[in-house]
């Protein structure tokens, strides 16, 4: 039998995510962002779960639509990085991609470049996360020039928030104002709100949506949110306690001896590592499920096994059910007690990982 070690992916959890973020505004259109394999979740599989509902795809680079196409899925497809090289643009414009442009330099390379078909381009705006897109003094400058060129066939105006997911701020009222300072005098569509946008802005609910870390059912928010709280789980971690130790006080447990015995214990090994994903800095006390009840992790992680403290779990033993997150667990309660957030939860589980879709 293999090692136990198992991503299991509900897929109709992703649609429902899905069409939660399109019923927020239902007169506009969603992007589902599958990049990064889906945040670890399988980009062709969850492509091929919503085809059929999904307006477009989003990924960040030409390689992962390379994929994508090659896999059969014909949606149009958001490179949100844009294009690195000129020689991208041929094969963006031959296979329905959409691009993204967020400097004055890649109008040029556009303008330059003989294309056997327009393409759909969304002119990014840089509107005060400071990482890409134009200066909003040069955007309606950059748009109209973009407008006036063969090889575009439209232009979407877009932004990205740089703190969303914290709704008490006024950064992203700033944001979106700064933005609607221009894009207001422009007649095109709109794209600004990525998850945590278009669950906690309804003013960023524009043209198209942009959902990503919603789709697999992870919070971005620290707090309750109301349409956050309706989200399924899409990805559950979980493999089975290989061996159980009876250990007695002054026992200490993996690596370093991190974790010290203060009452005699039963300490239950699982095959589960930071070689599968599970993070190395998962403190003690990090919580985990063993048949369906809460215990914690101590010790150190290793790269193939942990350890579970199953000392008020009398019943478990060798082949038990350990979960790490999913259904039963919030990846964003997991996150915490990581220093991390479910982004880097979801993205950083390994090829080694048995993955089972249903």
């Amino acid at each position: 039998m293999a090692r136990a070690a198992t991503a299991t992916i509900n897929l109709n959890a992703i649609r429902h995510n899905y069409l939660l973020a399109k019923n927020a505004s239902p007169e506009n259109k969603a992007v589902a962002i599958i990049k990064a394999d889906a945040y670890g979740h399988g980009a062709i599989k969850v492509a091929q779960s919503l085809e059929d509902i999904a307006d477009a795809f989003g990924v960040a680079c030409i390689e992962e639509a390379i994929e994508l196409r090659e896999a059969g899925i014909t949606l149009p497809i958001l490179l949100l990085e844009g294009f690195f090289t000129a020689d991208e643009l041929d094969y963006i414009s031959q296979n329905n991609l959409w691009c993204a442009v967020h400097s004055v330099d890649q109008i040029k390379i556009i303008a330059d470049t003989e294309l056997s078909k327009p393409i759909k381009i969304w002119l990014k705006m840089d509107s005060g996360m400071h990482r890409l897109g134009v200066h909003p003094d040069q955007y309606e400058a950059a748009y109209q020039e973009l407008k006036s060129l063969p090889q575009v066939e439209e232009v979407v105006l877009m932004s990205h928030f740089a703190s969303a997911d914290e709704p008490q701020k006024n950064t992203t009222a700033e944001q979106i104002s700064c933005f609607d300072a221009v894009a207001s005098k422009l007649d095109a569509p709109v794209s600004l709100a990525n998850s945590a946008g278009t669950m906690a802005h309804p003013d960023a609910r524009r043209s198209w949506q942009r959902p990503g870390i919603m789709l697999y059912g992870a919070t971005p928010f620290a707090e309750s949110q109301e349409l956050a709280d309706q989200l399924k789980a899409a990805m559950t971690l979980s493999s089975e306690v290989i061996a159980v130790r009876e250990l007695q006080p002054g026992d200490a447990v993996g690596y370093s001896g991190k974790w010290v015995c203060d009452k005699p214990s039963r300490v239950g090994t699982v095959a589960m590592g930071y070689a599968d994903g599970y993070p190395r800095h998962a403190k003690n006390g990090t919580p985990v499920l063993v048949d369906g009840k809460l215990t914690q992790i101590i010790g150190r992680v290793s790269m193939d096994m942990l350890a579970v403290d199953l000392t008020a779990l009398p019943e478990a033993g060798v082949g038990s059910h350990v979960e790490f997150w999913g259904d039963n667990l919030k990846a964003s309660e997991v996150a915490t007690y990581c220093d991390t957030i479910p982004y880097t939860l979801f993205t950083g589980i390994t090829r080694r990982v048995h993955k089972k879709y249903i």
